[in-house]
């Protein structure tokens, strides 16, 4: 099995620069790199049509070097990888409902508990969808849970589904 060169684009890419090579926790590194970036969004008060644009070009990158690194170094979801876990936080800002880093940090909790345990359908990407696209899909489903959650936390009066 061929290794990954630190000083390729792709691989500082999909590494969040190097992060993903951290011996200890790697995607709960990353997620903790995310943070900044989630609360600049929130700073910039974002619109929902302007964020998704950007995250679906991220995630159509994220999901072509990933594909392409599990070819290339003949391995599935390596743990160097966490370019997943930047786009699985970053999908609940939407979510979101306050500049807060304490609401920030109750995504970034909920976000690591469903990406852990992988609740279906995540466990399905992660598990059955061998390319680069069960990488991202697993962790954009954790995000999506976590945000949900959030909301149900954050506001449980509202109804979201009558």
């Amino acid at each position: 099995m061929r290794r990954p060169k630190i000083t390729s684009p792709e691989v500082l890419f999909l590494s969040l620069l190097g992060i993903g090579f951290s011996p200890y926790a790697p995607g709960t590194l990353a997620s903790i790199a995310t943070i900044p970036f989630l609360y600049l969004l929130l700073k910039l008060n974002l619109s929902f049509y302007e964020f998704i644009p950007a995250f679906i070009f991220i995630s159509i990158i994220a999901i072509y070097f990933s594909h392409q690194a599990q070819k290339k170094y003949e391995t599935h979801d390596p743990s160097w990888i966490v370019i997943d876990e930047f786009l699985g936080l970053m999908i609940t800002y939407p979510f979101i409902s306050k500049t807060s880093f304490l609401h920030i940090i109750i995504v970034f909790i909920l976000f690591r508990f469903f990406d852990i345990i992988k609740i279906w359908p995540a466990s399905y990407f992660d598990k059955k969808v061998k390319h680069g696209i069960g990488i991202i899909l697993d962790d954009l489903v954790s995000g999506l849970m976590a945000g949900g959650v959030y909301l149900f936390l954050i506001h449980p009066h509202t109804s979201f589904l009558f």
